[in-house]
């Protein structure tokens, strides 16, 4: 059969324009449908605007740092539509190259919401659109639990947009978007609440990592609750639904806020898709299930990225792009590797990770060894700033191999990212010992952990 197109893409994500621009430079003809700003969330709604975001608010730490360092002030203002609406007019910008790259690599655009029709077929706005292959890659969206009032409080995507900030803000949530934004909202002089169901935030971090990062985040002046938990949320005034409202919270207190930010998670976002009409399946949360080669149940239908709900990262999507373009034109079978992915939490501290958690590699049952140390950065002796930083390596006992490292502390995601190449190439700890340290830094302390650093386990 004669289809119209080799390779049908949905959504211009980051996951979906790599595939369909390397895929359309091959000589295949190639279509991605987009019924919203190209790019996807992490340059609209996601990691580059909330970045954006976390620069503005750590001056609101600077100013009042610098004055150890000799810096005088008469006290500052902060405009928040000023920050709104620059950093719109950037979005705008990549918004309009990510146009100019796929147009060049002549991947036809094509504006609207597409679902399936049969396993070769898709509909946008009416028209049909047939292809050898499709590729779903249509990201994931907010998750934002149902309760008595839930209609009162936003998501991320909001957040973005906001007509104006409020003085106090709740924010609920125990993941990296709620960390972040609540980091933000505190640089931007609102009074801000973290609220999380569990025991500790950062579920599926290193526990030290967890315990560090949250009391740092109470250091910067967030107000940390745990084992907290929301049972209703009504309007302080009935007649006005842009004002403050009022949290019931289960443990039988009640308080007021200006804003409620739910960073509750986030889920597949394949409500339009009808996926059913392909006969593509489903798993946990509506994630797209998919083979190593990224294929789902029906062997024509592929997917990558959020919507297949394994590692929500925009790196990750994009090198998943790669691999699929690989596996289809030059053969390649998939070995992607999901252990050692560098990623940062843009939290105040930030975060920055990579290999496996010390309880990971106990789960593993490998015999390993860890150094740790937590240190006051050079940069606070003078600021008269009490935040720490926290650095952690974990070494295979067989072969001398590093197989993680986390930090806490000012530019952990910039570290992160060359500790990542290190141990992606199996360098050991010998290799770390023999690499001499740029100082002074934060970032020496990876290649001098010595015998008195190492940490004492259970």
């Amino acid at each position: 059969m004669a289809y119209q197109y080799d390779l049908f893409v949905i959504g211009a994500g980051s996951g979906g324009v790599r595939a369909s621009r390397v895929a359309a430079s091959k000589g295949y003809k190639v279509a991605v449908a987009e019924g919203s700003a190209l790019g996807g969330t992490c340059v609209n709604i996601g990691c580059v605007p909330k970045k954006l975001f976390v620069y503005a608010s750590e001056y609101g730490h600077g100013f009042d740092e610098a004055a150890g360092f000799g810096w005088k002030h008469q006290g500052t203002q902060f405009n928040w539509s000023v920050l709104r609406d620059n950093k719109t007019k950037e979005i705008e910008r990549l918004n309009g190259i990510y146009g100019n790259l796929l147009s060049n690599a002549g991947v036809e655009l094509i504006s609207g919401y597409a679902s399936f029709v049969d396993a070769h077929t898709v509909m946008v706005d009416g028209i049909m659109y047939t292809a050898e292959r499709i590729l779903i890659a249509v990201g994931a969206k907010p998750y934002i639990p149902e309760f008595n009032g839930s209609d009162f409080v936003v998501s991320s995507n909001e957040m973005f947009f906001l007509d104006e900030l409020p003085k106090k803000a709740l924010v609920v949530g125990g993941g990296y978007i709620a960390v972040e934004f609540a980091g933000i909202l505190n640089g931007l002089g609102v009074d801000t609440a973290l609220a999380y169901r569990g025991d500790q935030l950062l579920r599926g971090f290193d526990e030290d990592v967890r315990a560090f990062a949250s009391e740092e985040y109470k250091k910067s002046g967030i107000d940390v609750r745990l084992n907290t938990d929301v049972e209703r949320i009504e309007l302080a005034d009935a007649a006005n639904k842009n004002g403050a409202r009022i949290v019931h919270f289960k443990d039988g207190h009640s308080e007021e806020f200006g804003l409620i930010l739910y960073a509750t998670g986030r889920v597949p976002n394949i409500g339009s898709l009808a996926l059913e009409k392909a006969g593509v399946k489903t798993g946990k949360n509506g994630a797209v299930i998919i083979d190593n080669n990224f294929t789902t149940s029906v062997d024509s239908v592929f997917a990558l990225g959020d919507v297949t709900d394994r590692i929500q990262l925009t790196p990750v999507a994009i090198k998943e792009a790669m691999a699929l373009i690989a596996y289809w034109f030059d053969g390649k079978e998939v070995d992607f590797d999901y252990d050692n992915i560098p990623t940062a939490v843009f939290s105040q501290p930030a975060i920055g990770t990579v290999g496996l958690s010390e309880q990971e590699a106990e789960a593993r049952g490998i015999d390993f060894r860890v150094y740790q140390t937590d240190f006051r950065p050079m940069k606070h002796t003078l600021s008269g700033g009490t935040a720490r930083s926290l650095m952690k390596l974990l070494v295979n006992n067989t072969d001398d191999k590093v197989i993680g490292a986390h930090m806490v502390g000012d530019y952990s995601g910039e570290i992160i990212q060359g500790l990542g190449i290190a141990i992606k190439a199996g360098a050991t700890k010998a290799d770390f010992d023999d690499t001499v340290g740029v100082h002074p830094t934060s970032a020496e302390e990876f290649v001098t952990f010595s015998a008195g650093s190492l940490k004492e386990r259970k």
